[in-house]
């Protein structure tokens, strides 16, 4: 009798939403076409620690619409060393296990390419909230992160709108500005600040005020993406420049939690299913993408390599349209 295929998964680096969604599929998929299926909790820590668990049917009942992960997360810096790696990579040939799903960003998929070349196939699974992974086009958890921004941009415009003042809102994007460019069309803001596009105060920021002010607009909303900070003092210079009441808002981690919405739940069960449908053939060494609206898979070599490209049309219809 052959030996059963046995699989894990993990999730690591930040969390997003959907990312249960993912092991879902992971592990329901995986139990469907006759596999073992194990949980490692907290990462690469959990491979290094031996936290792991059997997953079966109902281990994963009721989780598609929570926020988080149940796998829990970890940034792994031991995990860097190689030792660590062939460690690793003898715990689960301990187990049986011969491949890992590995959801997470571009860190995580390091990480995975250095255990594939330990001998343990890996398939990366794209779970960040900053939609900052190049060789995707979509990431779990972006939708969710974006849906939430807007609500409370939503919520801030009124206050800003009953006090005839400006709201500066910090929302998540250290390196990326999909979140902060994506929910600025989506409230109308006055203007949007992103890592992306050298920006000018006084041209994008103060003259747009002044020209909506033209038009008898009296309350204002500025989107700032991480990466790019100081809504503080933007605030402050608001103020002194034009005399209008200002405030900051940084909405922080708020963007991580909640229920996903209904995009990253499919999306994360379609990429879940296609990671174990890859290690099912004994393919490793490969990261589930979205290209053109499709569920696909890329060499993680040639995805790590790639090099992100920012949607500049949308930020041009954003600066053409927010007046």
């Amino acid at each position: 009798m052959a030996e059963q295929k046995s699989i894990a998964v993990l999730t690591s680096g930040g969390d997003a939403p959907g990312m249960n969604a993912a092991v879902r599929a992971v592990v329901r998929a995986g139990i469907n076409k006759g596999m073992r299926v194990f949980g490692v909790y907290r990462g690469y820590n959990g491979l290094l620690n031996g936290e792991i668990e059997e997953m079966n049917l109902r281990s994963v009942s009721d989780i598609i619409g929570n926020g988080g992960t149940m796998l829990y997360t970890a940034r792994s810096e031991e995990f860097k060393q190689k030792e660590a790696q062939e460690r690793a990579a003898d715990f689960c040939r301990s187990q049986g296990i011969r491949g890992v799903v590995v959801i997470g960003g571009d860190g995580s998929f390091r990480g995975a390419r250095a255990l594939t070349a330990a001998g343990i196939n890996c398939i990366g699974v794209p779970g960040t909230i900053d939609n900052d992974i190049a060789c995707s086009e979509y990431t779990v958890g972006f939708d969710t992160a974006m849906n939430t921004a807007l609500e409370m941009v939503d919520r801030i415009r009124d206050t800003a709108q009953s006090h005839d003042r400006c709201s500066i809102v910090e929302v998540m994007g250290r390196r990326c500005g999909d979140i902060a460019l994506q929910t600025g069309i989506a409230t109308g803001a006055t203007a949007i600040l992103v890592p992306e596009v050298e920006y000018n105060i006084e041209r994008d920021v103060i003259a747009r005020i002044i020209n909506t002010q033209k038009t008898g607009k009296k309350h204002f909303i500025i989107v700032v993406a991480e990466g790019v900070g100081g809504v503080r003092d933007l605030a402050k210079y608001i103020e002194r420049r034009l005399g209008i009441e200002a405030r900051a808002t940084i909405l922080g981690h708020v963007q991580r939690g909640g229920s996903p919405t209904v995009r990253d739940r499919v999306v994360a069960s379609q990429m879940g299913y296609e990671a174990v449908s890859l290690l099912d053939h004994g393919i490793g060494n490969r990261v589930v993408v979205m290209r053109d609206g499709k569920i696909t898979n890329l060499d993680i070599n040639e995805a790590l390599d790639m090099e992100r490209v920012f949607d500049k049309k949308l930020y041009k219809i954003a600066m053409s349209i927010s007046i």
